[in-house]
């Protein structure tokens, strides 16, 4: 749940980032962009680490009342948000290395460790880098746009299913909720 969380504070920011930069004066552009990926990088290396407790971990049933569409629906966002995770900062990443400017602007995670381009994208031939970074770059944008979907899709059957449903859905994603307690205790029973 704290990965959850995490994730979604950073991505969050992130998209507020690239919002933000077009309107900033050239000076601090350059920051606002290193931060963004030192963020994305950030973003891939926690789903990482929330796949390996996926892994290992099984999460919590879904409610019984969920019919099987929504069962299926659920399943499928949350397959795809995963996905979209991993493809949208390895995207960023790629595309960040196929940037003809690369050598003056060195990859540093929030300005403190070295972070390498990828060498296999960063050392071809000028001519067909600047062609990768315009594709890298626009599936970048369109996974990031395939997100915004997934993350109104997915917090709006949040929504529904607490105001509309009337189930605690809300008490189920937040750690100090009712429904998760309960979980807690029927998952320690077994």
């Amino acid at each position: 749940m704290a990965l959850h969380w995490l994730v979604a504070a950073l991505i969050a920011v992130n998209v507020s980032l690239v919002y933000v930069v077009d309107h900033l004066p050239d000076e601090d552009v350059r920051p606002v962009i290193d931060t963004h990926k030192s963020i994305g990088i950030t973003v891939l290396g926690l789903a990482l680490l929330r796949l390996l407790w996926r892994l290992a971990h099984r999460p919590p049933a879904l409610p019984a009342a969920y019919g099987a569409w929504e069962r299926v629906g659920a399943r499928v966002a949350h397959g795809a948000l995963y996905v979209l995770i991993f493809a949208i900062p390895l995207s960023g990443w790629m595309h960040d290395s196929a940037f003809k400017d690369a050598a003056l602007y060195p990859m540093r995670l929030f300005g403190l460790v070295p972070w390498p381009r990828i060498g296999l994208i960063a050392h071809v031939e000028p001519v067909r880098k600047e062609a990768l970074h315009a594709l890298f770059g626009g599936v970048h944008r369109w996974l990031g746009y395939g997100l915004y979907t997934l993350l109104v899709l997915h917090i709006g059957g949040a929504l529904k299913h607490q105001f509309w449903d009337r189930e605690p859905e809300l008490q189920r994603i937040v750690p100090w909720g009712e429904a998760h307690h309960e979980t807690d205790e029927i998952a320690a029973q077994h």
